[in-house]
């Protein structure tokens, strides 16, 4: 048993090994509305970046998450769902509705991300499954508990993206 004043450790973050620190960052960045941890910030256009790029941190706005990225020279992809390299682990994003689903397929092409498995017809939990443009993989399904939430969730709209 758990004394009381034994503490748990708190969930802090995920975080994500790829070749590309920065440009994986920016697909998360322009897929959840993320920003920045303080001093991760991309440089100006044609500035050094003091910072480096070896770990950087996006926040939920919200308060609710965030993802790091850590730079390696090479990581191996994926194969799920066909066999060889197992899955690993993967990201779990929702939305409230079908019409949401659809609508971030495109958005998430656009991004960079690639379709490993479509399971949209699914009446019980449509989802679809995509590899990040390192080869993590992510999936996307519609969520019982985020059924009140109207379809027109800010989420489910395309992000400006800003020019680096």
């Amino acid at each position: 048993m758990i004394s009381t004043t034994q503490r748990y450790p708190r969930w802090r973050q995920v975080v994500l090994d790829t070749p590309g620190t920065r440009g994986l960052a920016e697909f998360y960045r322009e897929l959840l509305g993320f920003e920045y941890r303080p001093g991760d910030e991309p440089p100006a256009p044609g500035e050094p970046d003091p910072r480096g790029e070896d770990w950087l941190t996006l926040e939920d706005p919200r308060g609710a998450a965030a993802i790091a990225f850590q730079q390696v020279d090479k990581l191996p992809t994926t194969t799920w769902p066909q066999e060889g390299v197992a899955q690993q682990y993967h990201l779990d994003l929702d939305v409230p509705a079908l019409a949401d689903l659809l609508a971030q397929h495109e958005r998430v092409l656009a991004l960079g991300a690639t379709l490993r498995y479509d399971r949209s017809g699914d009446p019980q939990e449509p989802l679809r499954v995509y590899a990040d443009p390192s080869g993590h993989l992510f999936c996307i399904f519609v969520s019982g508990e985020r059924a009140s939430e109207p379809a027109s969730d800010p989420a489910s709209q395309p992000a400006s993206r800003s020019q680096d």
